[in-house]
């Protein structure tokens, strides 16, 4: 057997970002081939994250990033175990990693982010690797974008919580479309406004405000305009430009975004919480 050095074990480190002992003893096992010992590494990985499939991946972190140009904007959920590895860096600087292939690429789903290739492997293989690295079960399970003439995004200090928004305008100023994304992360609207509300969702409030009608001992030729007038509650709450703008509930956002120009609305958003 070779003699394995300090400095191949350091250059392996480096190329796989696993342990030092993990490295000195993949070299050692192939005899000093670097390009075996980091498949051996890879393979290790493959074996940890079978191992734990059935593993609860409940923490993580959820960030979102904007182009340059503003236009077009992407959040990815990166999941781990613990919060002690979602706090870590390495663990953190992955998930910067694949946002910002995701912004470069533009895939149109989370499969097709996936099989983008991050340096020499795919996405896929590379979250793979680091189960192995880091021993907890990793997980990229959300990734959307929006396109829209100006897209913003908001991150909730502690990468739990992020949004993005578009508005219609180009030229709208960038701080009533921060106040937009941060109005979405704190309030989470189900929807634009009334009419983007899916039908099922307004079926099962409708039923909801009856069953509650109908518990409080309401007549029963009344029930259906108790639960129409608990359906516009609903909407009020509920749908983002209906809502009392957070920081003026004298208004809600509807009328906060027509203050600053009449024909200024929202064109579309997202938002996940790892807390929901």
């Amino acid at each position: 057997m070779s003699q394995i050095t300090a400095a191949e074990v350091s250059k392996l480190r480096k190329a796989t970002g696993a342990g030092m002992m993990d490295c000195k003893r993949a070299l050692e096992d192939t005899n000093g081939d670097f390009n075996k010992a980091i498949e051996i590494i890879r393979k290790k990985g493959q074996l940890i994250a079978s191992k734990r499939a059935d593993r609860e991946a409940g923490e993580g972190v959820v960030l979102a990033k904007v182009t340059d140009d503003r236009k077009r904007a992407a959040m990815i959920v990166l999941n781990c175990e613990t919060d002690f590895v979602a706090k870590n860096e390495g663990f953190v600087d992955l998930a910067q990693s694949i946002l910002d292939k995701a912004i470069q690429e533009n895939p149109s789903t989370l499969d097709e982010l996936k099989k983008i290739k991050l340096a020499d492997r795919t996405v896929d293989e590379t979250v793979i690797e680091q189960v192995g690295i880091i021993g907890e079960k990793l997980d990229l399970s959300y990734y959307e974008k929006i396109e829209a003439p100006v897209v913003v995004t908001y991150i909730h200090p502690g990468n739990k919580l992020a949004s993005m928004v578009g508005l219609n305008l180009e030229n709208a100023d960038a701080q009533v479309v921060k106040d937009v994304a941060m109005q979405i992360a704190a309030m989470n609207p189900v929807a634009i406004d009334k009419e983007d509300v899916p039908q099922e969702v307004i079926d099962k409030e409708i039923e909801i405000g009856k069953e509650q009608a109908q518990r409080e001992g309401k007549p029963e030729n009344l029930l259906e305009k108790i639960a129409m007038g608990k359906l516009g509650k609903f909407y009020k709450e509920s749908t983002l430009l209906n809502q009392e703008f957070i920081k003026d509930n004298k208004k809600t956002v509807r009328q906060y975004l027509q203050d600053v120009d009449k024909k200024l609305t929202v064109t579309n958003f997202r938002r996940f919480s790892l807390n929901d």
